[in-house]
């Protein structure tokens, strides 16, 4: 009996192949495909099968085309379970990634209405701000943007945030713990200044997560607003269903 793949369609033959070698590390995540005229040579085919397989690689978020550069292997992504409040730092270890941030800025601004709204304060209130790039094992993960009421962030950007979590310093050093929070979640794209802090291309697709941080008393301690790369993670949860009621 003839194999299967003998008689697939010669793009899905390079495709496969293709797939096979991302899949053994042969070409490893970050790497780039060889160029069209290389692939050509290499399985004997024309540019538009090549181009049909690398297509078909890129809808299985295999590679990705940047433009003007070429086509490389995609990062695999993480996948993140939103069942607990935690922190960028809990969540990389839990998924054993090592975490790191990179601080960007700090400083009191004035609260906009958003910001005022989310930390319970008037709007143009002073309220400080903390912006970082987050990173998995040094892949820019994330790009956080952090409200504090004044008097909370002043202590906690007295400290290395480069190296200690504001969870941990909220909890742990300013006896603030942190009993609950409430997320939005939604689906957008990178403008110009996410796009730079994470390092891609302007309108590349973006997970945008608002989450504000509750401590005792229900009184808002930290908002922020983190935008993650929607090709390097997923997010997951798991639902319960409320018993239906019976007439």
């Amino acid at each position: 009996m003839q194999n299967d793949a003998e008689h697939a369609p010669l793009y899905a033959r390079v495709e496969a192949a293709l797939a096979a070698e991302i899949a053994a590390g042969i070409l490893p995540a970050g790497s780039q495909l060889p160029t069209e005229d290389r692939l050509i040579e290499r399985f004997t085919v024309s540019r538009t099968t090549v181009r049909k397989a690398v297509e078909n690689l890129v809808a299985r978020g295999l590679v990705e085309i940047r433009r003007g550069k070429g086509t490389f292997v995609t990062e695999p992504k993480l996948t993140q379970a939103l069942t607990s409040l935690s922190g960028f730092v809990e969540d990389m270890t839990e998924l054993g990634r090592h975490a790191t941030a990179r601080l960007l800025d700090k400083r009191p601004v004035p609260a906009t209405e958003d910001v005022a709204r989310q930390l319970d304060v008037a709007r143009g209130a002073l309220v400080y701000r903390i912006e970082r790039v987050r990173l998995a094992d040094g892949v820019a993960m994330s790009f956080d943007e952090t409200y504090l009421p004044l008097d909370i962030g002043e202590k906690v950007a007295s400290n290395d945030l480069e190296a200690e979590p504001i969870f941990d310093l909220l909890e742990l050093r300013y006896d603030l713990p942190l009993i609950e929070a409430q997320y939005q979640l939604e689906a957008v794209t990178a403008d110009e200044r996410v796009a730079r802090a994470l390092g891609v291309e302007p309108g590349s697709p973006i997970f945008l997560i608002e989450r504000t941080s509750y401590s005792e008393g229900q009184r808002p301690v930290d908002y922020e607003k983190l935008y993650y790369r929607g090709d390097l993670i997923r997010f997951t949860t798991r639902l319960s269903r409320l018993p239906r009621k019976r007439d």
